[in-house]
């Protein structure tokens, strides 16, 4: 390393543990949280909450609420609130399923069962989302109607769209294809999930250090070697832990002995299959890369953080808030659509009840996450991890018995707590 590098003048003032990890200590809160809630179901399940499998499901099941989630950090940040997600995502599968069983089927002459038709059904249910989110963003942003009451309604008006497309029927069986991004039997397998893992992890490491070295350059203070060393083998170690538990889930022998030279071995008796990583899960990992990079990297994100911090300033700065605005619904209904693909892929229908309430965990998602409702404030990495939380909630009082009304009532109660957290956390840092 140079002398550059290692000159004293660019490495951080002495400061606690904490400060010289530079880590985001509500970042720290929420893993926090989230170790508590599972070890205590843990506990409580007689250690069955912590089994591969159990968390097998509960990355699947978080996957939805969680892409829809990063999109409404943005709506939160520029000081507007989403309530039409969930009935957007039904009406978005209730197109996907009929395009899939009956319209492409039966207008465009496809046969059932064409590796045309999960892409094509894919390709027109984003197209949807983003011009229903469009819509609704032009009548906040240049209609001047507040997002509260346009959302509202649409909440009405596309579960209700979604009921008539489909004339209140479930939908399916869906395309094969199409359900592989449901998470279940849509999954990378032992081999690809470990180099999927290391990838990532050597990408992480050197995305890291490459940071490092862009301070350096920029002479901005850096954190002591050993510290940035620290952060980056708990990164990898995070990484390849979550793929070493996911391999530990296997299919059930019965599964495998019925078609067991599918899986590359000469007899049903001792061949074992890892699940691995879902494509669900990767396809959430790609989204909030996506997002973060638009957050942080891009002009767009740039627009969006200031319009939220200060709206007129930015109106007079330049920004064309009103667009804007429709950028962001517009990319909230893609993203509804997109968790519509997971969520009826994961069930394998359509069903008139789905993404009931989705609207709801979502924005809490994005709260517990640190997203603040007077704008400005908010992380993508928060809103997966505010998901990940509720749904751990979810799951875990589902597994030891608890009513459903009782588990809303914990889900609303932990919203407002994290709610006075976020406020009580503004006034002792001196946080806007």
């Amino acid at each position: 390393m140079s002398d550059k590098t290692e000159s004293p003048s660019h490495l951080a003032p002495r400061r606690s543990l904490i400060r010289q990890l530079e880590l985001d200590t509500r970042l720290l809160g929420m893993i926090g949280a989230f170790v508590v809630v599972c070890l205590v179901f843990n506990f409580w399940t007689d250690g069955r909450f912590l089994t591969p499998r159990n968390i097998f499901n509960l990355t699947i099941q978080t996957v939805s609420v969680a892409i829809m989630a990063t999109g409404m950090v943005f709506v939160i940040v520029t000081r507007h609130i989403d309530l039409s997600v969930g009935a957007l995502l039904a009406t978005c599968t209730a197109v996907m399923g009929m395009l899939q069983t009956r319209w492409l089927p039966g207008h465009l002459g496809l046969e059932i069962g064409s590796p045309l038709i999960p892409w094509i059904t894919i390709g027109l249910g984003l197209l949807v989302g983003a011009l229903i989110g469009g819509m609704q963003g032009w009548l906040v942003g240049y209609r001047a109607i507040p997002a509260f009451i346009v959302t509202l309604g649409g909440l009405l008006i596309w579960r209700n769209v979604g009921w008539y497309l489909t004339s209140g029927q479930t939908i399916g069986p869906l395309d094969e294809t199409y359900i592989l991004f449901g998470g279940i039997t849509g999954t990378l397998g032992w081999f690809w999930s470990w180099v999927v893992g290391i990838v990532a992890a050597l990408a992480a490491a050197v995305g890291l250090w490459a940071a490092r070295r862009n301070k350096i350059s920029h002479e901005f203070p850096v954190k002591p070697v050993w510290a940035e060393i620290a952060v980056i083998a708990i990164t990898v170690g995070a990484i390849l832990g979550f793929v070493a538990i996911l391999n530990a889930y296997e299919l059930p022998d019965r599964v495998v002995a019925r078609d067991f030279a599918a899986y590359g071995c000469a007899q049903a008796e001792g061949c074992t299959v890892a699940y691995g990583i879902p494509f669900s899960v990767l396809l959430l990992i790609f989204v909030a890369v996506v997002m973060t990079v638009i957050a942080t990297r891009t002009r767009l994100g740039r627009y969006i953080f200031a319009t939220g911090g200060n709206p007129d300033a930015a109106s007079l700065s330049g920004i064309n808030t009103r667009l804007l605005t429709v950028k962001i619904f517009a990319i909230v209904g893609v993203l509804s659509a997109l968790g519509g693909v997971v969520a009826s892929a994961r069930l394998g229908y359509h069903t008139n009840d789905i993404g009931t309430l989705d609207e709801l965990r979502v924005i809490a998602a994005a709260v517990i996450g640190g997203t603040a409702l007077s704008g400005g404030i908010g992380t993508i990495y928060g809103a997966v991890f505010g998901a990940l939380i509720m749904q751990s909630l979810q799951s875990g009082m589902a597994m030891v018995g608890v009513d459903a009304p009782y588990q809303n009532i914990v889900v609303g109660a932990v919203l407002v707590f994290a709610v006075w957290v976020d406020i009580e956390y503004r006034k002792r840092t001196g946080a806007r």
